[in-house]
Order: structure tokens, then C-alpha cells, then sequence
């Protein structure tokens, strides 16, 4: 349930600010008009808060009564909780939980949900004179959290060992999701969204609910059939087998204790009686042994069948994409395109030759021999012509360094450029006389 004790509750800062909550204890308006920065206000603080309390207790539902037993503060409850709700139902955030189930075409009137769940209910939306239409009773299912759980219990079965059967009883599933759901009606309602989803099949068969589950969380269940009924019936009475067989070594180790304790007596006749107990326990154990290979023999075997069918139809479906993929192209079509292809190279190396040939005509005028002895002659006059170098110097280079040049005067530095000649003599006659 949602009732809980405060100090286990997680809620916002503004809870413990008394003025502030006995405003949004307040009742709301008739209409959002009169006061509409109070209404949106209080709607901002509600909604996520009844999303959350949901959350924190693990269910997927909620009902007028117990959110104000779990808002409970201080001794008084919050006066616009319906209105909240039924703004919440207008958004699609909550469902009525009647219509959540009848939705679904899964004949769990049978299953013995409460009768809540099956219940016409008939109410509005709108609000008159200030009364809610959602009655206190009145239990409504939490889209978001109801996906959520959903998937849950979907991925807690496929990491199960339980996964590794086609179907699986529903006592089973609803065991290993204990840590999951809260309750049972929790697991319940989530069910009825997996069969919603197509992610679920459930079938009730004498007496019995079995479940079948989608391989992938993406592909849509198939409906249970006989080979399903079948696979069911097997793992049921090997399950009974495996019971007795366990129950017979059980036996057949009482009575091999009561055998010697007889013979430690001196009851031979006793002891015995006992042995022979414990011979025809071991009998019923090897002819169970014999029944139970049998029974997990045809079980591998419809296991790989249905493999065998799976890759058979992957085969199939890569085999349609594939002629899908190649409806357009033939052998024909393909050799025509490679003569086009070779015939438009062919047409390429034409027009090479052809811009090769016009260039070797537009330069025909020139004798290409002329000008070749005149490259040899010119080449032969450059090798044979002297070079002009000065002298070599037959006196000794001066043991002390030059002296510097001297500075230019800054009325030299502002001539123009044609004036270099003029620079030049100034400097070699410096350097003379000093």
C-alpha cells in the first residue's frame, strides 16, 4: 500500500515550511481563473510529488485515500488531492485502472483480481460545486510507472534461468519477481501491460496460467499453441519426477539407516524388511531415471526444432531482402553495362590520340633537326670561348688588417639613389688619406 510512516518518506524542502503547506493544503479554487499563479502552483508541487511517492514505494497505482493517509501532516490532509488527480488523468499520467484492464484481451477476470479492477466506473472529469469526481476508492494505474515495472519483469525473466523454456508457469514468474513488485496486484498489473506491449502471452490452461515471453524486448509474441501446451505438459511432469525422485533417495536412505540400527539390535528380520524397502525405492528411482531422460530427450529435441525453425525463417528473411535487393540487376544488364563501360574507355583513348596528333601538327612548320644543330652549335661556342679573370696577385697580402672605412657624412646619406658613384669616390678618397 502507499500509507507509510513519515520518517520512511522522502518529500521536498517545502515540507517543513508551515505556511507554506497550509497553502497547498488549501483547497483549490472552482476555477483556475480566480487565481490562476495558486492553482498552477499548487499543480507544480502535487503532480510530481504523487509520481514520486508512487516510485519510493515500488507500486504502480494510487488511490484518493491513500495518498491523504500518506500526505498526512500534522494531523491534516491536503483538500485538493482529486483535483490534482484529475488533472493528472486529463494529461494521460494516470488511467483508470478498470479501463487499463479491460483493455487488455486477456480474460483476467479469471485471475482473481480484486473486483475493483473489473468495476464500471463511471465519473467526469469536471468538477461541480467544488467536489472532485474521483471517488476515494477508485484505484488508477501510473503510465510511467507502469512501463517502467514492465520492463522489469521482462528483464529479470530473460536473465533467469527460467528463460531458457518457451513458456513458464505463472506461479514461477510471479516468485521470481518478488524483489521486483511489492505485491500482487503490482506483478498483476504489470503482466497486463507486457501482454499490452505484445512482449507477453498468457494462457490459462486447466486451471494452470502459463506465460510465454518475446525472445527479444522489439519482436511481438505469438500466441500460445498446442507445442506450447505441450512443452508445458513436459516440464510439469518433470518437475513431478524430479520431486519423487528426490523424495525416494530420501527413503531409500531411511531405511538403509533403520537396517543398520536393526542390526545393532539383533533384528535381522527387521533389518531385512528394511533392506528390501530400500531395494524397491532404488527400483522406482532407476525406472523415474529412465522416464525423466525420455522427457528431457523430446524437450532437446522440440528446443532445437524450434532453433532449427528460427534460423530456417532468419534464412528466409535474408533471402527475400536479398532478391529484393537484386530484383534490378541480371546478368544481361550487367554485361551491357561493362560494353558501354569499355566503349566509352575506347572513345577516351581516341580523343587522346586525336589532341596529341593536332599538337604535332600546328608545330610541323618548325624542322625540328635545324633547330637541334643549332642547340649543338651554340653549346660548342659557350665551351670554346675564354672566360675573363683577373690576374693573380704576385705580391704578399699585407700583414696588418685594413683600416675601416670611414663614416659618410649625413648630407652623403640624403643624396638619391643616383648619387652612389659620388658615395663611393668620398669613402675610397677617406680612406687614402688616412
Amino acid at each position: 500500500m502507499l500509507s507509510q510512516e513519515f520518517s520512511e518518506m522522502t518529500f521536498p524542502r517545502e515540507w517543513d515550511d508551515d505556511e507554506r503547506m497550509a497553502v497547498l493544503f488549501s483547497a483549490f479554487k472552482q476555477n483556475r481563473d480566480v487565481n490562476p499563479l495558486d492553482w498552477d502552483s499548487k499543480m507544480k508541487f502535487w503532480t510530481p510529488l504523487i509520481l514520486d511517492v508512487a516510485k519510493q514505494k515500488g507500486v504502480v497505482w494510487v488511490t484518493l485515500n491513500e495518498l491523504k493517509e500518506t500526505f498526512r501532516r500534522k494531523g491534516s490532509i491536503p483538500l485538493g488531492l482529486g483535483t490534482v488527480l484529475e488533472s493528472m488523468i486529463r494529461q494521460g499520467a494516470l488511467r483508470c485502472e478498470s479501463d487499463f484492464v479491460t483493455s487488455v484481451e486477456s480474460g483476467w477476470i479469471s485471475w482473481g483480481l480484486d473486483l475493483l479492477l473489473v468495476k464500471p466506473l463511471k465519473w467526469t472529469f469536471s468538477t461541480m460545486m467544488g467536489s472532485s469526481g474521483v471517488q476515494p476508492e477508485d484505484s488508477f494505474v501510473v503510465k510511467q510507472l507502469i512501463k517502467e515495472k514492465a520492463d522489469e519483469v521482462y528483464h529479470l525473466f530473460q536473465d533467469s534461468s527460467l528463460s531458457t523454456h518457451p513458456v513458464v508457469p505463472f506461479s514461477e514468474l510471479q516468485s521470481l519477481c518478488n524483489t521486483t513488485c511489492q505485491d500482487e496486484k503490482t506483478f498483476k498489473l504489470a503482466m497486463l501491460q507486457l501482454q499490452a506491449e505484445k512482449r507477453a502471452a498468457v494462457l490459462d490452461y486447466k486451471g494452470e496460467k502459463i506465460v510465454k515471453f518475446t525472445r527479444t524486448p522489439k519482436a511481438k509474441v505469438a500466441s500460445l499453441n498446442d507445442v506450447d501446451i505441450g512443452v508445458y505438459q513436459l516440464m510439469k511432469s518433470e518437475k513431478l519426477l524430479s520431486e519423487r525422485m528426490e523424495l525416494l533417495s530420501k527413503e531409500a536412505e531411511r531405511c538403509k539407516e533403520e537396517a543398520r540400527c536393526h542390526v545393532k539390535n539383533g533384528k535381522q528380520k527387521l533389518a531385512l524388511r528394511s533392506l528390501r524397502a530400500k531395494k524397491r525405492a532404488e527400483k522406482q528411482i532407476d525406472g523415474f531415471h529412465l522416464k525423466l531422460d525420455t522427457i528431457q530427450a523430446i524437450l532437446d529435441r522440440i528446443y532445437s526444432a524450434q532453433t532449427d525453425t528460427t534460423v530456417t525463417d532468419a534464412y528466409q528473411a535474408g533471402l527475400d531482402a536479398l532478391k529484393l535487393a537484386m530484383k534490378d540487376v541480371t546478368v544481361e544488364k550487367t554485361e551491357n553495362l561493362m560494353d558501354q563501360i569499355q566503349e566509352m574507355c575506347d572513345t577516351q583513348e581516341d580523343i587522346n590520340r586525336t589532341l596529341a596528333s593536332l599538337g604535332t601538327e600546328l608545330s610541323g612548320d618548325t624542322d625540328m633537326d635545324e633547330l637541334e644543330q643549332e642547340l649543338d652549335y651554340i653549346l660548342e661556342n659557350a665551351e670554346m670561348q675564354p672566360v675573363d679573370l683577373p690576374e693573380v696577385p704576385i705580391k704578399p697580402l699585407p700583414s696588418e688588417p685594413l683600416p675601416a672605412l670611414p663614416d659618410l657624412p649625413e648630407s652623403l646619406l640624403e643624396l638619391p639613389c643616383d648619387s652612389t658613384k659620388e658615395k663611393n669616390k668620398y669613402a675610397l678618397e677617406e680612406g687614402y688619406h688616412g
